[in-house]
């Protein structure tokens, strides 16, 4: 791929050329001052990100899946009662995962491009029977944001554990895990945290760590066992070694020059840079009669879009598009029609939402679709003007 051409999936993201000379550096000892420092600090980094004072956070190997199967191995046990809340095919995976662990499901379902209301997210909650309640943060194949603090506040009054699903929103959008009362938040490194992929990101409450400490049976996946990682994570960022697997130690130095990337940003900064982005690339596609599958602006998150491609417009669209240095993404979800996502996440600046309308605008109009050339970007740079 040219240097020139642009990722703007919903993940992997495009990564900065500093967290890349990190990881290309030579691989130290797990045991070395110089790791036992970086791991450290990327913990401790990992904390503001995600308004984690309390608990523990976990940095290991594995994928976004993976951090699902954490979330499920360590909190699920054989019988628990589950609710799922279901607003694209990353929330409803999660219904997949505890099925693994002989969870007793009930899954709630939105309609495509919304959220579940919130009073009957309660009616079922007041059934006092469940154990957990999971919710994606924001769901890659809908665009949708749900209201965690929210959500929150409902698991806290009918004393359900609350596992959040945030892969595709950690340093990206506001996360603050001690005031929304979550138990488990399970992320990955590589969307808005800007790292490659292969990291599971995941942050586990006081109240988590004891639920896993009086199971009535071990956990069943040895490799996601918190209690394993536990002495792990606690030693590092007391700034000690500790084993339990090997960790993947050059792309811990990835995250850790992101995390400081982020810090120097600040995450307030980062997270409005998110919001403006995303309002222009938004804006944008409005401007060009194409509709979004997030069915309000209410719901729809800053870390991507995803927008319905016109009826007249073939496959050739995404070649098209491609061909101009920029490579978007498809849509995943099987009960909508054609549509396309765009990540606007991590490193993304303006000038590349600039880049990509233009590439949309373009491709369209290979295709024969009739719009106002320009448009896209004139309403994109009424708000970019902001930042």
């Amino acid at each position: 791929m040219p240097e020139r051409d642009l990722l703007m999936i919903p993940g992997p993201t495009m990564v900065d050329p500093a967290v890349l000379r990190a990881i290309e550096a030579p691989v130290r000892s797990q045991v070395s001052p110089e790791f036992i420092e970086i791991f450290g600090s990327t913990l401790e980094n990992l904390r503001a990100v995600l308004g984690a004072r309390g608990g523990v956070p976990y940095v290991f190997a594995g994928s976004g899946t993976l951090a699902l199967e954490f979330g499920a191995a360590n909190l699920i046990e054989r019988g628990d009662a589950v609710l799922v809340i279901d607003t694209g095919v990353f929330a409803y995976r999660f219904n997949q995962v505890c099925e693994r662990y002989d969870a007793n499901l009930t899954v709630i379902s939105a309609p495509l491009g919304d959220v579940v209301p919130f009073d009957q997210i309660e009616r079922e909650l007041s059934t006092g029977r469940y154990k957990a309640i999971e919710v994606c943060h924001v769901d890659t194949s809908t665009d949708v944001m749900v209201d965690i603090a929210a959500v929150g506040k409902l698991a806290k009054r009918y004393e359900a554990m609350l596992v959040v699903d945030g892969v595709c929103a950690a340093g990206g959008v506001p996360v603050n895990c001690d005031a929304w009362g979550v138990d488990m938040y399970l992320s990955a490194s590589q969307k808005a945290l800007s790292v490659p992929p292969g990291l599971v990101i995941c942050w586990a409450s006081e109240r988590a760590l004891e639920a896993v400490r009086t199971r009535k049976q071990s956990v069943r996946n040895f490799y996601c066992d918190a209690l394993n990682w536990l002495p792990v994570m606690q030693s590092y960022e007391a700034r000690k070694a500790a084993y339990f697997a090997t960790p993947p130690i050059n792309l811990i130095c990835g995250l850790h020059e992101s995390l400081k990337q982020i810090q120097a940003e600040s995450v307030a900064q980062r997270i409005r840079r998110h919001e403006v982005l995303s309002r222009a690339f938004k804006a944008g596609i409005a401007a060009l009669g194409l509709q979004e599958v997030a069915a309000r602006a209410e719901v729809a998150a800053p870390t991507l879009t995803c927008a319905y491609l016109p009826e007249a417009v073939d496959g050739t669209f995404y070649q098209r598009v491609r061909a101009k240095g920029i490579t978007i993404a498809a849509g995943i979800h099987p009960k909508a029609k054609p549509y396309f996502r765009v990540g606007h996440m991590g490193t993304v600046m303006p000038n590349d939402i600039l880049a990509t309308l233009g590439a949309i605008e373009s491709a369209l109009l290979a295709c024969e679709y009739e719009m106002q050339p320009g448009a896209s970007l004139s309403a994109a740079m009424r708000i970019l003007a902001e930042m």
